[in-house]
């Protein structure tokens, strides 16, 4: 039933007449006439008794008041929630990305984003660029980011953006003989012990690879999800390991002298499906906020 003649309904029992309800509506009384007749027919029972005065409502008009005023109420608040929704007041976003991301480049973000739409909730998870791309595909999150070349099925499927380049830099104990510094060869960590990411992620496949192409092969002797878990283990003098520069204060870490550890980190979603508004205006924020140069940790 449409909420057109509900309002019409409702307009003449406040009223009590129909010319009067007619002008303040703005339409004809033979118009309301016919519509009030019609709304008749399809609830099988006369709603008004005509009086002197102007009209009544019947028993079955008032049963019939009362849901037709409930229903007015619920569409007037469906329409203010999506009215809300599309003006940033409510919505909810789903993120996935790995721990560079969201320990050191999403925060701020999410923080400046919250501070301008407070009625935004976000779901956060991290994970690795595989398990959140097929999160993603799977609609379990709105928004990833992952390490690219992206693998695995269904990857085809995902609108992927570009974001920043981030570069991995070796730290090492306090007092390792490569701690004085600015730079190492892979030839300089054969006989080291490395402290490294859980194995088959994005970050320790950037590093093994580069490794396995200077004729290297590391030593692992822990794997660990964590960067600051990583961070900690080395600055006790477990081995040394690799963290994104984004994870490290200003000229903190060394760099490779045989070619920089690079990476490319992108923003994924769903190409078969229109973002909520809430999830396109953090895109866009996401999107600005590394556009020149990302964070860097101050001394």
């Amino acid at each position: 039933m449409e909420l057109t003649p509900l309002r019409y309904f409702a307009a003449i029992a406040s009223a009590g007449h129909m010319s009067r309800a007619a002008e303040g509506l703005g339409v004809t009384q033979p118009a309301l006439s016919a519509m009030l007749k019609k709304l008749e027919e399809e609830v099988g029972a006369p709603l008004l008794d005509r009086t002197g005065r102007g009209v009544a409502l019947t028993d079955a008009g008032r049963v019939f008041l009362r849901h037709a005023e409930a229903a007015i109420r619920q569409a007037e608040s469906a329409r203010v929630a999506v009215r809300e929704l599309m003006g940033l007041e409510r919505g909810s976003i789903r993120l996935g990305g790995g721990a560079t991301a969201i320990t050191y480049l999403v925060p701020r973000t999410v923080s400046k984003f919250r501070r301008e739409h407070p009625g935004v909730h976000f779901y956060v998870r991290e994970a690795g660029s595989g398990a959140v791309a097929q999160s993603v595909l799977a609609g379990e999150l709105d928004l990833g980011i992952v390490t690219l070349p992206l693998k695995g099925t269904g990857t085809a499927e995902l609108l992927v953006t570009e974001w920043v380049e981030d570069e991995l830099r070796l730290i090492v104990p306090p007092r390792s003989k490569l701690s004085a510094r600015r730079s190492f060869k892979w030839s300089d960590l054969v006989g080291e012990s490395v402290v490294g990411f859980e194995a088959g992620s994005a970050v320790r496949e950037v590093i093994d690879r580069a490794a396995s192409g200077a004729g290297v092969s590391l030593s692992v002797v822990m794997e660990l999800r964590s960067i600051e878990s990583i961070k900690q283990m080395v600055s006790a003098g477990i081995g040394v390991g690799f963290v994104s520069r984004f994870a490290l204060r200003e000229g903190e870490g060394l760099a490779c002298r045989e070619g920089r550890l690079s990476r490319r980190l992108a923003l994924v979603r769903r190409r078969d499906r229109v973002p909520g508004a809430a999830v396109a205006a953090f895109e866009r924020v996401l999107l600005k906020s590394m556009s020149v140069e990302g964070p860097r940790r101050k001394s």
